[in-house]
């Protein structure tokens, strides 16, 4: 059986992005995601949960939220569920958590909503693309053998 692990999230940075680089240069971005959902309970009442989720954003892409996002901006993420283990230093307790590590990204909201730059405009929907090789030829979206002197 086929497996997934794809994650589409639309909410409010928690906190200003955090940029690293690691010791080969790459960038890594860290931020919040605080996701609202409304709801009627048995009463009938709406009531509001929100569930705050962490968000990791590796090379360009990190690099770009980094610079255009502050706390409380709206954005929707696209990405992977990964889960992260670890030995905590001071207690020696293991400790482990869920986070997503962001694959596309797109900037919601105008320019005075949510703080930060205007940033690129929303139709600029950033995406993790694979590398292209030198040596490719185009591809074209034409099926083969299609005849491009076809009167209609």
């Amino acid at each position: 059986m086929a497996n997934f692990n794809k994650v589409y999230l639309i909410g409010n940075l928690t906190r200003d992005p955090e940029l690293r680089v690691t010791p080969k240069g790459t960038a890594i971005c860290q931020f919040g995601l605080a996701v609202n959902r409304q709801f009627k309970d048995e009463s009938g009442s709406v009531r509001d949960e929100t569930t705050f989720v962490d968000i990791e954003a590796w090379g360009r892409q990190g690099e770009t939220i980094s610079k255009y996002c502050t706390k409380g901006r709206p954005l929707f993420v696209e990405g992977r569920l990964k889960f992260d283990q670890w030995e905590d230093k001071a207690s020696g307790q293991k400790r482990s958590r869920l986070k997503v590590v962001l694959e596309g990204f797109q900037f919601l909201g105008g320019r005075g909503e949510g703080g930060g730059d205007s940033g690129p405009s929303e139709q600029n929907y950033e995406r993790n693309s694979p590398p292209t090789r030198g040596n490719s030829r185009p591809v074209s979206n034409e099926p083969d053998g299609v005849d491009e002197d076809v009167p209609f």
